[in-house]
């Protein structure tokens, strides 16, 4: 089972620059854990907002914005891509992060071919 790890962090918080020395030594020793484990498929830090571009359809028409996302109160600061056996055992890799106070990950299962009704599977080749 694959599952995604994302972190989200206040909006304004990329825009005030790099973490803390000891965060990023910190998530890295995380990153290694989970490497060396062999569960870990990726694993990325993301730019702020203001280096993002959304595109949305309205009216039928794609519509290109550039960041920053303002109105956001929360952004993708980075996310891990997982292999474990569980749900579980993606929490348990989870509650190691060396989160910062008040610091938070969601965790979603990724869908696999397998979890789509029958007619929408997709054929192998």
């Amino acid at each position: 089972m694959r599952f995604m790890m994302l972190l989200p962090a206040p909006a304004n918080a990329l825009e005030k620059g790099p973490p803390t020395k000891e965060l990023v030594a910190a998530m890295r020793n995380f990153n290694a854990d989970m490497a060396n484990a062999g569960v870990l498929l990726a694993a990325e830090g993301l730019h702020p907002t203001s280096k993002g571009t959304r595109l949305r359809v309205s009216a039928g028409k794609r519509v290109v914005t550039d960041g920053p996302f303002t109105e956001a109160k929360e952004v993708i600061a980075g996310f891990w891509m997982i292999q474990v056996k569980s749900k579980e055992e993606a929490i348990e890799w989870a509650s190691r992060c060396p989160l910062p106070e008040n610091g938070l990950i969601e965790i979603r299962q990724v869908f696999e071919n397998c979890d789509f009704p029958p007619a929408l599977q997709k054929k192998s080749a």
